[in-house]
């Protein structure tokens, strides 16, 4: 999601009906322990984590303040903590977590997409990694 469109744009071929509301977070740093090789229990590396979430059951705010809707820091702090609390071998289990996390957090979002990118898993490529879609 960090050099591309929504991924719920991008599933409007398909039977998706598009969002009323999104809220994202993109290009979230972090660095932690991640992998399956044994160079990667030793030390922590770089990831990069996109959330996108599909806020189709949230009104918009009407008296413009934030509880009327989903603070992006809670999310970006959340998904931080999420990939901090212990090594995770597979980025897929993390995006499944954050993703689970999204969902459970708030009834109103409909949709959670959680794109995990390690920028230095190849030398011949920018980033490798994963997106996971959770819907209600």
């Amino acid at each position: 999601m960090s050099k591309t469109k929504s991924i719920f744009r991008l599933l409007r071929g398909a039977k998706t009906e598009m969002p009323d509301t999104r809220i994202f977070v993109r290009g979230l740093r972090v660095e932690a322990f991640i992998g399956v090789h044994p160079h990667e229990y030793e030390r922590r590396q770089p990831i990069i984590i996109d959330v996108e979430l599909d806020m189709s059951g949230m009104a918009l705010p009407k008296d413009d303040r934030l509880h009327e809707t989903v603070d992006y820091s809670v999310i970006a702090d959340k998904a931080r903590k999420i990939a901090l609390e212990n090594h995770v071998q597979l980025v897929e289990t993390l995006a499944d977590k954050i993703g689970n996390w999204a969902l459970s957090a708030d009834p109103r979002v409909m949709a959670a997409a959680v794109r995990i990118s390690k920028p230095k898993a190849l030398d011949m490529a920018d980033e490798a990694g994963v997106e996971v879609i959770k819907r209600r």
